[in-house]
């Protein structure tokens, strides 16, 4: 499982509606992008979903993360992100539409159960 970093790609189940992400570490980096930890993924913007209309609500926002943080490893006592994250977004219908990763934002650095 590849390690997320500030340049991974998450989107809604829509696949255009993209999650900004905002890495809230400093101390590790890969190839100088910062490694996610535990809550980065949560509470953030997407912007761009597609799922519009009269009643529809789009993804506009993350909920909490469901899978995908490391058992293995932390940083400053966070866990770190792992390309299998995946939780709900605030879109319709409510509790059904996800939000995952489509690219770790790196391919150096994984996680070996």
């Amino acid at each position: 499982m590849d390690v997320l970093t500030e340049d991974a790609v998450m989107v809604c189940d829509h696949e255009l509606g993209r999650v900004k992400l905002e890495p809230t570490q400093t101390l590790v980096t890969i190839n100088g992008r910062r490694v996610l930890v535990a809550r980065n993924p949560e509470q953030r913007a997407i912007a761009g979903c597609p799922n519009v209309g009269p009643t529809i609500k789009p993804c506009t926002t993350t909920l909490a993360v469901k899978q995908g943080y490391s058992d293995l490893l932390r940083i400053e006592g966070k866990r770190v992100c792992l390309d299998t994250v995946k939780g709900l977004t605030d879109g319709t219908p409510p509790g059904a539409v996800n939000y995952s990763v489509r690219s770790p934002g790196q391919s150096w650095v994984q996680e070996v159960s």
